[in-house]
């Protein structure tokens, strides 16, 4: 996991040419499932009243990425949806959790430390309370309390993969205003 990185890529849609554009998310999505070291896409749809769409694609390397970023398929489906978009795609690589510590409003600076900290801690407390009582019976069940450092990791994955892929992206959009103020 040290190593996956992130294709963050931000699409504004023509107005009237989203239902368009979210059959073209389907079809890339697919193609991307195929791709090397693909790990899975999250996709965080406009608003009613906006048109920015930002698509976040997640690989097992930096070597992965780049391959699927010039790959022909990709080429190709790029230059299919390029009738629906206002302009050119946005796109940036990130690693580990940052992405969800920049905004997305390029001018305004990245979130301070200091409320990184908090917000970070504040999601990640709950959760080494929670997820070692949640997951408990399981490891009863799979004979792993004998195996402190196999406990830790799978309570260490689970609280890594929750933080990643359902409790920061929520959460940060929950405290936005004050995050990047």
């Amino acid at each position: 996991m040290a190593d996956a990185v992130t294709l963050v890529v931000e699409h504004r849609v023509k107005p009237g040419r989203q239902p368009e554009y979210e059959a073209w998310v389907r079809d890339i999505s697919a193609e991307a499932r195929r791709a090397r070291g693909y790990e899975g896409v999250h996709i965080v749809r406009p608003q009613p009243t906006h048109t920015s769409y930002t698509i976040l694609v997640r690989f097992s390397s930096h070597e992965s990425l780049v391959d699927w970023i010039n790959s022909d398929t990709r080429r190709q489906l790029i230059e299919r949806v390029l009738p629906f978009l206002l302009e050119s795609e946005g796109l940036e690589i990130q690693t580990g959790l940052e992405y969800w510590f920049t905004p997305s409003d390029r001018r305004s600076p990245h979130a301070r430390g200091y409320k990184q900290f908090l917000i970070t801690l504040s999601a990640i407390y709950p959760l080494t309370l929670a997820v070692p009582w949640i997951l408990q019976p399981f490891i009863q069940m799979f004979g792993l309390e004998a195996f402190p450092a196999i406990q830790g990791l799978v309570v260490t994955a689970v609280i890594v993969f929750l933080m990643v892929y359902a409790i920061m992206p929520r959460y940060t959009r929950l405290v936005a205003d004050w995050l990047f103020d």
